[in-house]
């Protein structure tokens, strides 16, 4: 299934992305620092892998999106190898340490090093792809060069070893430099390969900020269909990694009829006019300025591109000719479990999301925060603020900059509720249940009823929230205002 969606680069901090957002590197005219950036730039273990194999009478390289990464002064989170030694040899060479199999029937190995694994390839060309998914067959090869002609983009068909410098045979430096996403070779013909590719390609263009070839993307929007084809795990995998990406916005605006593979939904919102004074966008138009606005959490983003996928079904027009929604946000929260559920998101990410999207429309008022800490928690109501505040900075600007203020007020009142250690919740509040039980409350339904009562009085400012005041609120003879607070 796709990755869990929480922390890292899915909770409400998730501005990484993969190996698309590492560490920059220290830039130098737009290179990392030194006169050779690959090789500076290289791990010891990496470069001693390269070594053990050259020495060995094989070519080797670091190849792929690490060498893209580098290139760009941005630190590789992963290193892969190619090399012209079979596997059998690979495992003679690094005998000393644990090789596993990981894709042995594709030539491929992962040497299991203390500074970390690795995967070592044998240089390959591929048979035909009959799933639109993967080859029937891998053939090994001599050289590097035609190892690369079987990659996807120019920017990922790279190698580099410090003994042989920079291999590009198909111009993906300058491409790098151009900001260009294009194929290696026919672009339909790469696409239609392996489906997943098509997706892939939104996500780099989103997360890198490059512009799509004019053949490639006709060739995406030709191939979509392709997708269907497709674990659907896997879409899901990238368009989460998609979604959080600085450029997110071209490429949802470019790009619906792609998306509409996956989320059906998305078809309907494109075009549709809101007809609406609050709005200055259609549906689809808000939907991608409401993603792109939000913070790059993929949770957040996910839930907004979502949100309103109910409106088309419900909409209305009134007798004055405007456009009205009313229960679009139940219906998109229908639309948001049934299409998380078809892409294998966890139970607890569709939950999340479809809650989200139920809840886009509420109003935070600030004297309500106890209420809405006690019903969300703070994480989720977190969530919750981020998801409105892209949603409302996708409305008409003056509806947009009065939303914003008021979205602001009432996460002041969370953070002073917060700091102030409000009570909110049962565990917050100063008595237990074994307390109720001293003074002869029985355990059961009355217990728990008496104790969520209390909460709400403490909630409301109708109690302390002192041990004392909620003691005294149930201990016979029970005064008649704290009667009336308990019935």
């Amino acid at each position: 299934m796709p990755p869990a969606l929480c922390g890292g680069t899915f909770g409400t901090d998730r501005p990484g992305i993969g190996a698309e957002g590492g560490e920059r590197m220290r830039e130098t005219d737009g290179h990392p620092s030194g006169a050779r950036p690959l090789d500076r730039w290289l791990p010891a273990h990496m470069a001693a892998a390269l070594d053990r194999l050259n020495d060995a009478g094989f070519a080797a390289f670091v190849v792929g999106g690490c060498v893209r990464d580098a290139l760009r002064g941005v630190v590789p989170h992963d290193w892969d190898l190619a090399t012209s030694a079979l596997p059998s040899q690979v495992k003679e060479l690094f005998a000393g340490v644990r090789v596993l199999d990981t894709g042995i029937r594709h030539g491929t190995l992962t040497v299991l090093l203390p500074e970390g694994p690795f995967e070592v390839t044998t240089f390959r060309s591929e048979g035909p792809y009959l799933d639109n998914r993967r080859p029937a067959s891998v053939g090994f090869v001599a050289s590097v060069e035609e190892d690369l002609a079987r990659r996807d983009f120019t920017v990922n068909a790279l190698a580099f070893s410090p003994r042989t410098g920079l291999v590009d045979p198909f111009g993906g430096q300058a491409d790098l430099e151009a900001r260009l996403l294009r194929s290696v070779g026919d672009p339909a013909g790469r696409l239609r390969e392996d489906a997943l590719r098509i997706m892939r390609a939104l996500r780099l263009a989103s997360v890198l900020g490059f512009s799509l070839d004019g053949r490639l993307a006709e060739a995406l929007h030709a191939n979509r269909a392709l997708l269907a084809r497709i674990a659907p795990e896997r879409v899901g995998t990238e368009l989460v990694r998609m979604l959080p990406g600085a450029q997110v916005l071209p490429v949802l605006l470019a790009y619906p009829d792609v998306l509409a593979v996956p989320v059906p939904e998305v078809a309907s919102a494109v075009g549709h006019a809101q007809r609406s004074v609050y709005h200055r966008y259609d549906i689809w138009e808000h939907t991608a300025h409401a993603v792109a606005a939000a913070a790059p959490s993929a949770l957040v983003r996910l839930a907004l591109l979502m949100h309103d996928l109910g409106k088309p079904e419900t909409f209305t027009v009134d007798a004055d000719g405007h456009g009205h929604f009313y229960g679009h946000d139940r219906r998109g929260e229908e639309i948001a479990r049934a299409r998380l559920g078809a892409l294998r998101f966890g139970n607890d990410v569709t939950e999340t999301v479809a809650e989200l999207v139920r809840d886009h429309q509420r109003h935070l008022a600030p004297e309500n925060m106890l209420r809405w800490l006690n019903r969300l928690g703070e994480k989720r109501l977190r969530l919750l603020i981020e998801v409105k505040r892209g949603d409302i900075a996708a409305h008409a600007e003056d509806v947009a900059a009065r939303g914003l203020a008021d979205l602001r007020l009432s996460e002041e009142a969370l953070d002073a509720a917060l700091a102030q250690q409000a009570c909110f919740s049962l565990r917050d509040l100063a008595v237990s249940g074994h307390d109720l039980m001293a003074l002869g409350i029985p355990q059961g339904p009355l217990l728990g009823e008496t104790l969520a009562r209390l909460l709400d009085a403490v909630i409301d400012g109708e109690l302390p929230n002192t041990r004392e005041s909620l003691l005294a609120a149930v201990r016979p003879p029970v005064s008649a205002a704290a009667k009336a607070i308990l019935t």
